[in-house]
């Protein structure tokens, strides 16, 4: 365990990350870091909170901090942990596939707050290498905030054998659609403006050259800049409305380019975000925590 006097800088940390990614070699069976990083005694910027809210559709002034934002808070540990020597895959390039969170209590906004961060583990995936980073926050003795995000590199993987699939073989959109074959009704469409992504990454901190720029992410495969998949998720989750303790779970299927439009649609404890031809690029689900 590592304790830390405050948050890292980002700057340095993301263009490390990316001076080493051309050297990486992912694998699921590689070695990485088993630190934990921990940041004590952390309290929310409340400019920076109410930027946070506005970009991503919460309602100002509220007292708890928004279910999605001790990710913002953990971000700059994790990119410690994910651009160190040490960690096996590239970071550029890294997607967020998924993230599932749990809020065992409210989280008032001018609350002192442990917050940890350190990866669980690699996977195999069909399209490469995934890594799970665990986020805890603390108040007090208590975990009051948990998540897992899972991150993929892209590379070769070896073919599959024996009838056995790779971990996420199946594809998620395959999963859905044997769980729950109606598509869920439209509440909204949103027009997203073409400077969500900077807007987005002034506030988290996650300026990945993907979400920035049309240049910039067409380096990296993409025709436009794409929505972080966090601002996704939080957008959903404003509209939705999260109990005081919750489980979240979402998974990123497809980018959603920047400028666009999209359509919410919501039933019951389930959302997802649809843009052309009922194309999902978000789906989850919110449901209070009974544990």
């Amino acid at each position: 365990m590592i304790v830390l006097s405050g948050p890292p800088a980002l700057g340095p940390l993301l263009a490390r990350g990316a001076l080493r990614s051309p050297f990486k070699r992912p694998a699921a069976d590689a070695p990485f870091p088993r630190t934990r990083l921990v940041l004590p005694a952390l309290r929310a910027d409340v400019g920076r909170l109410a930027a946070y809210e506005r970009v991503c559709g919460f309602a100002t002034g509220d007292d708890g901090l928004p279910v999605t934002y001790p990710h913002v808070l953990g971000f700059p540990l994790a990119m410690r942990l994910m651009s160190a020597r040490d960690f096996p895959l590239p970071l550029l390039g890294l997607v967020h596939t998924s993230v599932e969170i749990e809020r065992y209590a409210g989280l008032p906004g001018a609350g002192t707050y442990e917050l940890s961060v350190h990866i669980e583990k690699l996977s195999p995936h069909r399209r490469g290498t995934e890594a799970t980073v665990v986020t805890e926050a603390r108040a007090g003795e208590d975990v009051v905030w948990a998540s897992r995000s899972r991150y993929l590199a892209r590379h070769r993987t070896p073919a599959v054998r024996g009838g056995t699939p790779q971990e996420g073989q199946e594809s998620q959109e395959n999963r859905e659609h044997r769980e729950h074959p109606e598509p869920l009704p439209v509440v909204e469409e949103w027009k997203i403006a073409g400077d969500v992504g900077r807007r987005y990454g002034a506030v988290s901190g996650d300026r990945n050259p993907i979400h920035l720029h049309p240049l910039t992410a067409r380096l990296f495969g993409f025709p436009r800049a794409v929505a972080h998949g966090m601002w996704t998720v939080a957008r959903c989750l404003a509209a939705h409305g999260v109990p005081e303790r919750a489980r979240v779970e979402a998974e990123f299927r497809a980018p959603v380019l920047l400028p666009g439009t999209v359509t919410y649609a919501a039933q019951g404890g389930r959302f997802e975000l649809r843009g052309a031809a009922g194309r999902v690029h978000v789906a989850g689900g919110v449901r209070p925590y009974d544990g």
